[in-house]
């Protein structure tokens, strides 16, 4: 696998691309917007999405679908509620053989499939699929910092030739076969992050925080039994791991995002200042919609969507939370 391809030029799309160059493959990135590929060719810089980092020269950027997919596999970064329409187009080109290595964190809106479900409707059972998920930071990844990540793949073969295809010193995917506990984790994750954020917005103290991490988890667990996780998975980088990353550090889009609302700012004037997609945003909807379906109590991803979507107020949210019967852990 020396030629890599990367659908989808955001921050961790661009990071991506850099970390298979940084592992020897030769990589053509697709961006939707036109300035992007211009800066990634003539600047050597993403410089809207990922300014301030250059890229070696021997990346190339495209917006012909067909270039990225004439590649020995095919990382697939674009928005998760935007995977489904990226991949029909990118169907015409694809070849059955090309593996789609999924590296969007969400549930769909109003089909309630993961990201696995969704490739596979669209571009056919036969094309080879992983999932790569884990605590990262796109500009850590891109600086170079040691990184630890989780690569799921049903066909323990394949996942080792993509693990090969784009480990380096500092990048390190581990193998695992679950594929859905893997995009679970990514996909609930973005939702408690919000939830993390709001209680550092509203000071309400580093216990917390440990705590909502902790239910969390188990909010997590409980949908991934049904689903068919393996828990171990969920107690891994792609699980415990990016819940810890992504629900302790500002650098998350969504703890951010959770921050400025706890402070008292409104959703809509968050995302009026924002160029990056805070995917527990969408994904609060679509999880919450999957535990009701599924029969799961999940009340803090449940607290989080009556904040986003319902505009309920913040403080009788949390002390809607807090009141609730003590129960066994």
């Amino acid at each position: 696998m020396q030629k890599i391809g990367v659908i989808g030029a955001g921050a961790w799309g661009t990071a991506l691309a850099i970390a298979a160059r940084r592992a020897g493959r030769d990589v053509t990135i697709w961006a939707h917007e036109p300035e992007v590929v211009s800066a990634i060719n003539d600047k050597h810089e993403n410089t809207i999405f990922l300014s301030g980092i250059k890229l070696d020269p021997n990346i190339k950027a495209t917006s012909d679908m067909a270039d990225v997919l004439n590649t020995d596999a095919v990382l697939m970064v674009a928005p998760a509620q935007h995977v489904r329409g990226v991949c029909e187009m990118a169907k015409p080109h694809w070849k059955k053989a090309t593996p789609i290595v999924l590296c969007s964190k969400g549930v769909e809106k109003n089909t309630l499939n993961l990201m696995s479900e969704v490739a596979g409707q669209v571009l056919g059972k036969d094309v080879p699929l992983a999932v790569l998920s884990g605590p990262t930071f796109a500009k850590e990844v891109a600086n170079n910092l040691p990184t630890a990540i989780t690569l799921a793949c049903n066909d323990e073969a394949l996942g080792q030739k993509l693990i090969d295809a784009i480990a380096s010193k500092t990048f390190r995917p581990y193998y695992s076969p679950d594929v859905i506990g893997a995009e679970l984790g990514g996909a609930v994750k973005n939702v408690l992050a919000i939830a993390c954020g709001i209680v550092e917005g509203k000071k309400m103290g580093d216990n917390a925080r440990a705590a909502l991490i902790t239910r969390g988890l188990a909010e997590i667990a409980r949908l991934g039994l049904v689903l068919g996780a393996d828990p171990l998975t969920l107690m891994g980088l792609s699980g415990l791991g990016d819940l810890t990353l992504t629900c302790n550090a500002m650098q998350s889009r969504n703890f951010s995002l959770g921050y400025e609302l706890g402070q008292g700012k409104s959703l809509d004037a968050i995302l009026s200042e924002r160029n990056s997609v805070a995917e527990g945003v969408p994904s609060a909807t679509s999880v919450v919609e999957l535990a009701e379906k599924n029969q799961v109590d999940m009340p803090i991803c449940q607290a989080v969507y009556a904040v986003l979507n319902v505009e309920a107020d913040l403080d009788s949210i949390i002390l809607g939370l807090l009141s609730r019967p003590l129960n066994v852990e």
